[in-house]
C-alpha cells in the first residue's frame, strides 16, 4: 500500500487530502510544517509527498532539498502562486509535479498515481538493469548515473527524462510527446518545462551532452 506524506500548515487541506487518499487506499501521514515534514522523511520512508510551498519554520523548497539529500522520494507541490517561475524553480530541484490552489482533490490523486505510476515503470521497462555509452553509464534499477566512474548529480526529473530518451534511443521525440510521457496526466507545462530540462540535464552529464540531439523545431533524440 503505498504511503503519502501530506504537508501543510492549513489543517483543513490535509483533512482534505487524506479523506481522499484513503479513500483509494493509500496509507498516509501528516506534517504541518517543512520542518516536521525533514525530520519524519528522516524516520522513515514514504512513497511520495504533496508539500505546501508556503508554510512556517520551513519552506517547501526548503525542505525538499533537505529530504532529497538522503531519499529521492517523488514530491507533488502545492502552491498558491502558478506563476511560471515558481513552477520552473521546483522542477531544478527534483519536485516532480506542480498543483496550484485551490485544486480539485479528484485531480490531486490522479497526478499522485501518475508520478506513482512513473516511478514504477521506470525500472521496469526493458530488461536492461545498466547500459553504457562511452564513459556515460546508466543504472536503471538502481536510479543512478556516472560519468566517466564520477556520480552524476540528476534530480528525479532529470534521471526520467534520460531514461525515456535512452530507453527510445535514435527515435525523434516531440516536446509534446516528452511532456506527455515524463510528466504524464494532464500536466500544467509548456515546450520551456522540457527545454529547461533538457539544459539541466546535459549540464549534469558533462562532455555526453553530445548524445542529446536538438532536432530544430521539433523537439530531442538521444543519438550514441
Amino acid at each position: 500500500m503505498p504511503k503519502i506524506l501530506i504537508v501543510d500548515d492549513e489543517k483543513m487541506i490535509r483533512n482534505v487530502v487524506k479523506e481522499y487518499a484513503e479513500f483509494e487506499g493509500y496509507e498516509t501521514a501528516e506534517a504541518e510544517n517543512g520542518m516536521e515534514a525533514v525530520e519524519m522523511c528522516r524516520r522513515e520512508d514514504f512513497d511520495i509527498v504533496v508539500m505546501d510551498i508556503m508554510m512556517p519554520r520551513l519552506d517547501g523548497y526548503s525542505a525538499v532539498k533537505e529530504i532529497h539529500k538522503t531519499k529521492p522520494v517523488p514530491v507533488i507541490m502545492l502552491s498558491a502562486r502558478g506563476e511560471e517561475y515558481d513552477k520552473l524553480f521546483g522542477f531544478e530541484i527534483g519536485v516532480d509535479d506542480y498543483v496550484v490552489k485551490p485544486f480539485s482533490p479528484k485531480e490531486l490523486l490522479a497526478r499522485i498515481k501518475a508520478v506513482l505510476k512513473r516511478g514504477q515503470s521506470s525500472g521496469e521497462n526493458g530488461k536492461i538493469e545498466k547500459i553504457s555509452f562511452e564513459g556515460l553509464e546508466i543504472n536503471v534499477t538502481g536510479r543512478e548515473v556516472t560519468v566517466d566512474g564520477s556520480p552524476a548529480q540528476l534530480t528525479p526529473k532529470e534521471y526520467d527524462l534520460l531514461f525515456y530518451l535512452v530507453r527510445n534511443k535514435g527515435i525523434a521525440l516531440s516536446r509534446e510527446k516528452l511532456l506527455e510521457e515524463v510528466w504524464g496526466y494532464d500536466f500544467y507545462g509548456d515546450d520551456r518545462t522540457v527545454d529547461t530540462h533538457i539544459k539541466m540535464l546535459r549540464s549534469s552529464l558533462g562532455e555526453y551532452r553530445k548524445f542529446i540531439v536538438t532536432l530544430r523545431g521539433m523537439g530531442y533524440k538521444f543519438d550514441a
